[in-house]
């Protein structure tokens, strides 16, 4: 199965895009942080909404995992990154894909060992589990590791029928 991972903002966002044919079996097929273009909120939107019609015209993910919304102090920026999530989230049901959502933390728990990991310790965990050459760009890895936690979890939980909407 191909996802398609995805951590939005407002003004970068991180692909990540995995095949999986079970637990003992994820390979990285593309990641990419892309920075969005234009100096207006609309013009980055649209940007977004571009960008991600063409990875899924590329890579044609079978489903795509989405970071949650995480708000800590500052709700300008939650409500920002709403907007990004909500055009990534169109971009995606225009396109007839089924999207899961995680939480910060569960993809953390997922591929660090704990919710509370650091970006330096996903993108390592991401790097030594996926073997790539390289470390991926963060927001790539974030993205990358969206898409191992619904490979991980998310699979099993739609096989099981446990899945909570």
């Amino acid at each position: 199965m191909r996802v398609l991972g995805i951590d939005p903002g407002s003004r970068k966002i991180g692909i990540g895009v995995i095949d999986y044919a079970s637990v003992q079996k994820i390979r990285a097929v593309t990641w990419k942080q892309i920075s969005l273009r234009g100096s207006e909120l609309v013009e980055r939107l649209l940007s977004l909404q571009d960008e991600l019609d063409a990875v899924i015209e590329t890579w044609k993910p079978e489903i795509v995992a989405i970071e949650d919304i995480f708000v800590r102090r500052n709700v300008r920026s939650a409500l920002l990154l709403g907007h990004a999530r909500g055009v990534a989230l169109a971009t995606v049901g225009r396109r007839q894909l089924e999207a899961r959502s995680y939480a910060p933390a569960r993809i953390k728990q997922t591929v660090a060992g704990h919710g509370r990991a650091g970006k330096d310790e996903v993108r390592s965990m991401v790097r030594m589990q996926l073997d790539l050459p390289e470390q991926p760009p963060e927001d790539a890895a974030d993205a990358l590791a969206v898409a191992m936690t619904h490979a991980l979890i998310g699979a099993v939980l739609d096989r099981a029928g446990g899945w909570s909407r």
